[in-house]
């Protein structure tokens, strides 16, 4: 089974996606609590200005502190990650790879040949699931989709060999 899905079609990049890397990415998203929770909408800039101010604070207090030691703070969850069911936005990597302004949908290319078409806005809020229990989605995988609102979680979308984007 092949674990990379391509971006590609009516955008400035073709990128190509690795699921199996994602478990490190602070985007993730822990699905045993993401459908039960009410998500709130972030406002970037509120985002941008509260990270300067503890930024800012932190090096009032601390003094400065220069990479790479900032990335070694970081902590993981090893217990979570080994037994955690986890997602991912796709909207981060359809942001990166810069979907022309005339693209009209999205597709979900399957490896059987059948195709799932949504609008691009649509595709902007669906979810990839790439981890169940803290394993690799083999069956069916490297990823399933699942939509925003929580309505296929059951019943997700699966064996997406491409996303082609269209005009």
């Amino acid at each position: 089974m092949e674990s990379i899905i391509p971006v590609k079609g009516a955008v400035k990049y073709r990128i190509t996606l690795d699921p199996t890397v994602w478990i490190f990415d602070d985007r993730r998203i822990d699905l045993n609590t993401y459908f039960l929770e009410k998500p709130e909408a972030e406002d970037e800039d509120l985002k941008y200005l509260l990270n300067t101010g503890r930024h800012w604070s932190r090096e009032i207090m601390e003094g400065a502190v220069y990479p790479p030691t900032l990335k070694t703070e970081r902590k993981f969850d090893r217990q979570g990650m080994k037994t955690g069911t986890f997602g991912m936005e796709i909207k981060h990597f359809l942001k990166n790879a810069e979907i022309e302004d005339d693209a009209k949908q999205v597709v979900f290319e399957l490896m059987n040949g059948q195709e799932v078409a949504m609008s691009v806005e649509e595709a902007n809020t669906v979810i990839f699931k790439y981890s169940q229990d803290g394993k690799p989605i083999n069956d069916g995988g490297p990823v399933h989709l699942l939509f925003a609102d929580g309505s296929n979680v059951d019943n997700p979308i699966k064996n997406i060999a491409a996303i082609r984007v269209d005009r």
